[in-house]
């Protein structure tokens, strides 16, 4: 697994996982802006509405009203963090082979993943995602429990659609791979990322290179 990293951090140095991820980021900043911008009061509203159910934080307008505010750029932080995983999931094949013919010069990938299966398994996580999200948010407020728990919703948010979108590209049944524990480390050590301001846009390209070199060193 350390070589695995190691091999993946000199990829994701690369100009064109570089490029890509600026284009990604970009794309993904601006629909959210857009959204937040129209949505903002109901979005807020929403938010303001589950605290009120929380003991204790909804017991006081003041702290209701802060906390609120937090909850909402929490939840608003977790969409831009998704939608950078779906774009990611949808427009990183070209790139993901390309990285693979440099390292494994005889493999030969089969360029023919399904939008369609992609869209769905990104769907069905970022949903998952932001339902234990909202469930989970009181925890979230807790010193290292918060931590804890948003590491392993962003984990589950890269899980599913890592394994279909890169194993798709070199194999016929991406499924035979599923439960691999190993899946849930490279989706977790992703997901560190997410708590530094810059390279967290570059955490599910990153699992996507993980789990290439881990495929294709078991593969070769």
């Amino acid at each position: 697994m350390i070589n695995i990293i190691l091999k993946s951090l000199r990829d994701i140095l690369s100009p064109a996982v570089i490029s890509f991820i600026l284009k990604i980021t970009a794309s993904s900043m601006a629909i959210m802006v857009i959204l937040l911008w129209i949505f903002w009061d109901k979005f807020s509203y929403l938010v303001s509405s589950l605290i009120a159910h929380i003991p204790f934080l909804g017991q006081y307008h003041f702290i209701q009203s802060s906390s609120s505010f937090l909850a909402a750029l929490i939840v608003g932080y977790g969409l831009i963090i998704a939608l950078i995983s779906i774009l990611t999931s949808l427009y990183s094949p070209k790139l993901i082979i390309k990285l693979a013919k440099k390292s494994y010069p005889n493999i030969k990938p089969k360029d023919s993943s399904k939008i369609s299966k992609s869209i769905y398994y990104n769907i069905k996580a970022t949903f998952i995602f932001l339902i234990l999200l909202i469930l989970l948010l009181p925890l979230i407020f807790i010193p290292i429990i918060g931590q804890i728990v948003m590491l392993i919703l962003w984990a589950i948010l890269l899980k599913e659609p890592t394994l279909y979108d890169v194993s798709s590209l070199f194999i016929d049944d991406e499924k035979k791979f599923k439960n691999y524990k190993s899946l849930w480390v490279i989706a977790i050590i992703a997901s560190l990322f997410n708590f530094i301001p810059i390279l967290n846009l570059f955490a599910p390209i990153f699992a996507q290179i993980m789990f290439m070199h881990w495929l294709l060193s078991k593969a070769s």
